[in-house]
């Protein structure tokens, strides 16, 4: 008999990676299937932000993750060469890592694999492609063939993997997509762009050690520090340049020495290819047991640095939710938020960074004239706000800005344990409070938070070692807030009152299903069921 996994992740790339760690280390069993024998071993991707380095802690060792990382500012210049705009990083966001972060892929993923792997409900299965689906009520079975990486084909044995859920994370070019016969929208944004990464083989220049934009006319290129060994080159091919021509190492080492000054005596080429900058959103991100992410789902250009992290957010949405239906603690519609609260989110900041890929790579010379001179003159207008939640599982009408983040800082717990909020505290639902809820919260409301895990977190009986908890709370004007997994504001309490109506809003959210079993993680008072720190 074919076994039965509570989920299957088609996909074993950062999206994969961290629905599968996740959802392992929340207690369910998960097969991977992935078409590639091994890890990919170069990046793809260079940067995250402060967000996703936070679910990478929940997912990995995030120090051994980012151990080759660098905190990286991005400066927009024109063909002359001079400064249009610098997007500065921040040296610790709100979630406490840096707000732009270049990193090398495969520490990550590295990271993440080591740790899914020692959960022991994770079924990691390489060297095999989905060739077939079939979904009924109870359930889907996946239809397996080996991998020939050689030719690029499934002509293997056969095997087949049967999982009341799939998670569809296997790329822009997803099998799981065409197989559920979903189309996508396409944005009619398409350029191709020549990616050559690179080793120093000196100390890397000052002058490499951030992200540029070249927002030259004649030709759009770009770089990137992938921490401080390793660099990224990108340029546009023009009109009439071919895919095989640009991937002839001449055509590198020419543009290198054309636009940095640059060849094999300073650089080790380690990946030259061509590749599609492309928009497009999946037309349903759902269909039945099957649930598409990342790049099955969107793409976008590179521009924000966006993809890869709204990627990481859609496995983190989706693995929170999938947990409670299985624990029995919420109704399948719950599933349905997935797509309602990702769809818009990750629609708004594609057509953000098309507009800045149409600013970026301006072809025309006055046109680019009077960009630039916007740009000096202070008329050019600032990039939309990056967009919160809007629809779903959010507490409505109570003034707190829910569908945005909340902060992590560093804390001390009572039994003297000092760290990152998350690492003490647990994943999962958190509520944290300026003063002990237990009073107010009675012990039927106690008790639905045990049900859910929900950690709760007193702020007069932690540490609060950099005051941000506290000033969040002030910034909100609340006695307490109450965190989603996903580190997505929930809602927020004025007083001791309201935090009741809180937790209520919370469980109609839900849907009012809550299960009756569920591990408390209660950060410093274990073994006391409902208590606060």
């Amino acid at each position: 008999m074919t076994p039965l996994y509570d989920i299957a992740v088609v996909g074993y790339g950062p999206t994969g990676l961290t629905a599968a760690s996740l959802l392992g280390r929340l207690g369910h069993s998960v097969v991977v299937v992935e078409r590639w024998p091994a890890l990919y071993g170069l990046p793809r991707l260079t940067h995250i932000d402060d967000e996703t380095a936070r679910t990478i802690q929940a997912a990995g060792d995030v120090d051994e993750a980012l151990r080759d990382s660098s905190m990286c500012d991005y400066v927009w210049v024109n063909g002359k060469g001079e400064t249009l705009v610098t997007i500065p990083a921040h040296p610790e966001g709100p979630m406490g890592y840096p707000s732009h972060i270049s990193m090398y892929q495969p520490d990550v993923e590295n990271a993440i694999d080591k740790r899914l792997r020692g959960y022991g409900t994770v079924d990691v299965r390489q060297g095999w492609a989905v060739t077939g689906l079939d979904q009924d009520d109870d359930g889907v079975t996946l239809s397996l063939g080996g991998w020939n990486a050689d030719e690029c084909r499934a002509d293997g044995p056969h095997e087949q993997v049967r999982a009341r859920y799939v998670i569809a994370a296997d790329g822009s070019r997803s099998k799981v997509r065409e197989l559920l016969g979903v189309r996508r929208q396409d944005f009619g944004f398409n350029e191709l762009w020549m990616n050559v990464d690179t080793e120093w083989l000196r100390p890397q220049p000052p002058e490499f050690a951030h992200g540029t934009q070249y927002c030259d006319p004649a030709r759009g290129h770009m770089t990137i520090n992938i921490g401080t060994t390793r660099q990224r080159f990108e340029f546009a091919l023009l009109p009439g340049e071919t895919r095989e021509e640009m991937t002839a190492p001449e055509a590198a080492w020419r543009l290198l020495g054309e636009h940095h000054g640059l060849g094999p005596d300073d650089l080790r080429i380690t990946r030259q290819l061509v590749y599609g900058f492309e928009a497009r959103i999946a037309t349903r991100w759902r269909t039945g047991r099957v649930f598409l992410t990342g790049d099955a789902a969107h793409t976008m250009p590179p521009y924000l640095g966006q993809g890869a992290c709204s990627g990481v957010r859609d496995a983190t949405n989706l693995a929170w939710k999938l947990h409670l239906l299985l624990a029995g603690q919420a109704p399948d519609t719950l599933l349905d938020t997935y797509e309602s609260e990702r769809r818009p989110h990750v629609t708004a900041l594609t057509r953000a960074a098309i507009g800045l890929g149409e600013v970026a790579n301006t072809h025309d010379a006055e046109a680019a004239d009077a960009r630039d001179a916007a740009f000096f003159a202070g008329k050019m207008p600032p990039p939309p706000p990056f967009p919160p939640l809007g629809d779903g599982v959010l507490r409505q009408g109570a003034g707190a800005p829910t569908g945005t983040l909340t902060p992590q800082g560093r804390i001390r717990l009572p039994d003297g344990r000092t760290g990152r909020f998350d690492d003490l505290t647990g994943y999962g639902f958190t509520l944290v409070a300026a003063e002990d809820p237990t009073a107010a919260l009675g012990p039927e409301r106690l008790a639905r938070l045990e049900s859910l895990g929900c950690a709760v977190v007193a702020l007069d009986r932690v540490d609060d070692l950099d005051g941000r908890h506290r000033e969040y709370l002030q910034l909100l004007g609340a006695a307490a807030y109450l965190a989603r997994p996903d580190f997505v504001l929930f809602g927020a309490a004025t007083d001791s009152a309201d935090l009741g109506r809180l937790v209520d809003d919370l469980d109609a959210a839900l849907a009012g299903r809550l299960g009756a079993a569920g591990a408390t993680r209660v950060a410093g008072a274990a073994g006391v069921a409902g208590a606060a720190v």
